[in-house]
């Protein structure tokens, strides 16, 4: 098992990385200067490339703030000295667990019991 400080390091570090990256994507996301030539049926096809790779950088940036915002909710709980206890039932988060996903919130089981729950309501 990791210590506590070293699962920090690596909430850290990653918080680092994928902060580096939206700030990346972000950004190449400006838009670019429209310099279109050809037919209106390439330019139409042009606008959809355009829209599906929008769609999937969207997709990506919120994936990415998903990720920081589970990432800075651990980081709270360290600093809180509440690290390592799940948000739900207040049992420690299983070691294995900590150290495949520091960020975890829930155990095992709490994290079943709300996937089961997420497939009762769709």
């Amino acid at each position: 098992m990791a210590d506590i400080a070293e699962l920090y390091g690596r909430l850290k570090k990653e918080q680092a990385q994928l902060l580096e990256t939206l700030d990346h994507m972000m950004a190449r996301g400006q838009p670019m200067v429209d310099k279109r030539e050809g037919s209106p049926f390439g330019k139409r096809e042009e606008e959809a490339d355009e829209a599906v790779e929008l769609e999937k950088r969207l997709a990506l940036e919120e994936r990415l703030r998903g990720s920081l915002a589970e990432i800075a909710h651990a980081l709270e709980k360290y600093e809180s000295g509440t690290y390592g206890l799940c948000d739900s039932c207040q049992k420690p988060i299983e070691e294995a667990r900590l150290e495949a996903l520091p960020q975890a919130s829930l155990c095992l089981t709490c994290k079943a019991n709300q996937a089961r729950n997420a497939k009762g309501a769709t």
